[in-house]
């Protein structure tokens, strides 16, 4: 059937597309993972770390601690929010993934409904053909059959 070649050309090179973006998709979904694992964890060692100041802050409360845990601690917010920023970032970029995913699978399918259209319409066609081969050979047989009867009388 080389009415379908182009096509099935087509469905392998959407099929193609369609497993890139999967794999896009796995990858955004790891990313995401794993950023959303690093800020969990500097939220656990934050509420840790101020646990235990605030501990040490009732026994020996001297400026220079003091001073010394403010600005850790500024640093560590600031990590904290960059984490969170980049987990954001990547739900994003997880969410534009799986949306091109989501596109590609309806493409991967259109093609495939495109092909079984054509696959019947070509059997539609084949047994037309074959239903008027048939009626022909048929009407030429009852033909013979009458033109065979009217020469022998």
């Amino acid at each position: 059937m080389s009415i379908l070649q182009p096509l099935m050309t087509l469905l392998g090179q959407v099929e193609r597309e369609r497993d890139d973006l999967a794999l896009t998709c796995q990858r955004a979904a790891q990313a995401h993972q794993t950023a959303a694992h690093q800020a969990e964890q500097l939220l656990t060692y934050r509420r840790e770390y101020e646990k235990r100041w605030a501990h040490q802050f009732r026994t020996d409360g001297r400026m220079e601690l003091v001073n010394c845990y403010r600005g850790f601690m500024e640093r560590l917010t600031q990590a904290v929010e960059q984490q969170r920023a980049a987990t954001v970032q990547a739900q994003a970029e997880l969410d534009h993934a799986r949306v091109a995913l989501r596109e590609a699978e309806l493409r991967v399918a259109s093609v495939r409904k495109l092909i079984e259209r054509r696959v019947a319409e070509a059997d539609v066609a084949t047994q037309r053909r074959e239903q008027k081969a048939s009626d022909e050979f048929a009407s030429r047989a009852s033909w013979n059959k009458v033109t065979g009867l009217a020469g022998a009388a």
